[in-house]
């Protein structure tokens, strides 16, 4: 019966720590892909193997795995794009779905108690942000969402992105400088 009961306790702690992380996970996906059904798919993929291949980790280690998962994922995505897209551009094929990309954090709920202009300038900030996002390299881009929107320190992000700490400051320090740029109109 103890032996039980501490199977519920594991499998409940996970369910609350994986609620806790779709969300963020998902705009870290999507920014990533540009596109919400792949970001939607890694997402779940990571979550799964999260679940069957840590879920017997300490409770602690979760946050860092699931990152280094989500951030293969992620690679292994961009990898496989890079195949197809080669593919289409000998084959001369387009791809509509590129278009019809949604805006990520467009998404963003905004405080319904703003005054309208307010409410358009941090919606114009947000579409900014996000665009921002999307154009900076993926490396810069992941470790900024690490940092910034995870708060993960720099050894935890050089940890999860298999790198060392002195490329995380130096990932960081040229993706602000790019968002900083591009958002100063919104300062």
């Amino acid at each position: 019966m103890p032996m039980e009961r501490d199977f519920d306790k594991q499998y409940l702690s996970m369910n609350h720590f994986l609620a806790d992380i779709e969300g963020r996970a998902f705009r870290m996906a999507q920014i990533a892909t540009g596109n919400r059904d792949d970001a939607l798919e890694i997402v779940q993929d990571t979550m799964m193997k999260l679940v069957q291949k840590y879920s017997h980790h300490q409770t602690s280690e979760w946050k860092a795995l699931f990152y280094s998962i989500l951030n293969s994922r992620i690679l292994d995505w961009h990898r496989r794009q890079s195949v197809r897209n080669r593919f289409r551009s000998w084959l001369n094929w387009s791809d509509d779905e590129d278009e019809a990309v949604e805006d990520a954090l467009a998404q963003h709920p905004i405080d319904t108690s703003h005054e309208p202009d307010i409410k358009l300038q941090d919606s114009q900030f947000m579409t900014g942000l996000n665009t921002a996002l999307s154009a900076l390299p993926l490396r810069q881009q992941q470790v900024f969402l690490l940092r910034v929107w995870e708060g993960l320190d720099i050894n935890e992000t050089a940890l999860i992105m298999q790198c060392s700490a002195s490329s995380v400051k130096t990932h960081y320090a040229r993706a602000l400088e790019k968002l900083r740029g591009k958002l100063e109109d919104y300062q």
